[in-house]
C-alpha cells in the first residue's frame, strides 16, 4: 500500500517546493495559534511550531506522513514577522540594509501511524546589501513581498537585496528544506525513485 503524504501547510511556496520531489501529496491546513510562548527561542519557536502544525493535522489525517514546517527570521537577536503593509516591510529592509539575517526553518515528518517524530531546526544566513530607500521603495512596489517574513521573496527579485547566502539548502530559505525531508523520506522507507 501506498504510504499517504500530507504537506501541512496551506502556503503555495512550501507546496511548490514539494512538487520538486514529484511524489504525491495533498495540502491541509493546519491553522493552529502561532504566538509565541514567554521567553520562547526562535529555534525552540519554530519547532514547536512545525511539531503542532503536524499534530493538528494527524488528527484528520490518522495514516498519514505528515510534513511541516515553520520559519522566522532573526536580525540583531530579534523576530522578524511577516510585515503585512508596506510601512512594516520599509522599516525591516532598512533594518537589514548591510547586515545578517539568519532564517530558521523547522522541519517536520510525522508518522501519524506509528507515532515516530522527525524534528530538526535549519538556519540559513542573508546578508544584505547596504540598501538605498530608494532601492527598497523600488523592490517593494515591484515585489510586495507584505506576506514573506523578513519582507523579500528570494526566489524572485529579492535576490538582487543581497550579498551573499549562506547554507546547507537554498530551498530552506524558501521555506521547506529538501535536502533533510529527502534523508527524513528515508528514515521513513520512502524512495523518491
Amino acid at each position: 500500500m501506498e504510504t499517504k503524504i500530507v504537506l501541512a501547510s496551506s502556503s503555495p511556496f512550501r507546496r511548490q517546493l514539494l512538487e520538486k520531489l514529484g511524489l504525491d501529496f495533498i495540502c491541509d491546513s493546519p491553522d493552529i495559534d502561532e504566538t509565541a510562548l514567554k521567553n520562547e527561542t526562535p529555534e525552540k519557536l519554530v519547532a514547536r511550531l512545525a511539531q503542532e502544525k503536524a499534530k493538528a493535522v494527524a488528527a484528520r489525517q490518522p495514516d498519514a506522513l505528515i510534513i511541516a514546517s515553520d520559519q522566522c527570521a532573526v536580525l540583531d537577536g530579534n523576530i522578524l514577522g511577516k510585515p503585512g503593509d508596506h510601512q512594516t516591510a520599509v522599516q525591516q529592509l532598512q533594518a537589514a540594509s548591510g547586515k545578517k539575517v539568519l532564517f530558521l526553518t523547522s522541519l517536520v515528518l510525522f508518522n501519524a501511524k506509528t507515532g515516530n517524530l522527525q524534528v530538526e531546526v535549519c538556519p540559513f544566513a542573508v546578508y544584505f546589501r547596504t540598501l538605498t530607500n530608494a532601492e527598497i521603495e523600488g523592490y517593494l512596489n515591484s515585489e510586495q513581498p507584505y506576506n514573506c517574513a523578513g519582507s523579500f521573496k528570494s526566489e524572485g527579485l529579492g535576490i538582487s537585496l543581497f550579498q551573499r547566502l549562506e547554507g546547507d539548502d537554498p530551498n530552506t530559505l524558501i521555506g521547506l528544506p529538501l535536502i533533510r525531508l529527502t534523508a527524513m523520506f528515508n528514515n521513513e522507507g520512502v524512495s523518491l525513485y
